[in-house]
């Protein structure tokens, strides 16, 4: 699939993961749109990257997606590539935490249901075109789960059922591909409390993702992931006291 001279979205595209390949989208002759929630970061990435443009929206908000919508439609008129990248967790165990039920809310809606209503909201946009794309940032612990960052990865075995849907569903009657990505651990502010030094960079990602939708790898596994998600399949128990270090 091409990956030039498009129109992409990005949510969560003011730092990390979203940052990079926005900056690799537009060195390849993109119009790049970033969006988050703080209007302030959106503004140094964009002018650090040369994004297009950028539009402070919380993924969350009904009230704001439908404005991102409008903006979207009312200043290009067109979307090739929406990239769903917000993401949201929280670092905690179930046998003493207290706000399971709370954390799992929060990343339920951002990490599942706001990429499901965000791509529901831009579905018009994207089948007017003769080629487009999705891509949701998923995560290897949709498969196997860490055990502490546990209802994260609910969301994301979410993320993953629905994409692999979507990507059957759309393949039936319109030119749309559903990429879904899968890296490893990744060095970004998301990441900080998790302590260990075994992460890779943003720009690997976003160097996969790309590389990946030109190939039309529709699961683009980064880093460790691969192997991990090929361990599930053969041995599940054994992947996840892999992917958790339990011996």
């Amino acid at each position: 699939m091409q990956t030039a001279g498009k129109v992409v979205l990005i949510t969560g595209g003011g730092s990390g993961i979203g940052m990079e390949t926005a900056r690799l989208f537009i060195q390849k002759g993109n119009q790049v749109i970033i969006t988050g929630r703080s209007k302030e970061k959106l503004e140094k990435a964009a002018a650090q990257i040369g994004a297009a443009g950028y539009f402070s929206c919380d993924v969350t908000s009904e009230q704001e997606v439908q404005a991102l919508v409008q903006y979207i439609t009312e200043q290009y008129g067109k979307l090739d590539f929406l990239m769903n990248n917000a993401g949201l967790s929280y670092l905690h165990q179930l046998h003493d935490d207290t706000e399971t039920f709370l954390n799992a809310s929060r990343e339920m809606t951002t990490n599942y249901l706001a990429a499901v209503n965000i791509t529901a909201k831009f579905l018009p946009l994207l089948k007017e075109q003769p080629e487009a794309a999705i891509i949701n940032m998923s995560s290897i612990t949709g498969f196997v789960p860490a055990f502490t960052l546990p209802t994260y990865s609910a969301s994301k075995a979410a993320l993953h059922s629905y994409s692999q849907s979507l990507r059957h569903s759309l393949s039936q009657a319109t030119n749309i591909k559903v990429f879904e990505v899968m890296p490893s651990l990744v060095d970004t502010e998301f990441t900080r409390d998790i302590p260990t030094k075994e992460k890779i960079t943003p720009e690997e990602v976003a160097t996969a993702t790309l590389d990946g939708i030109e190939k039309d790898l529709y699961e683009i596994h980064v880093g460790t992931t691969g192997a991990l998600h090929q361990h599930f399949f053969s041995q599940a128990e054994q992947a996840f006291k892999t992917l958790n270090r339990i011996s």
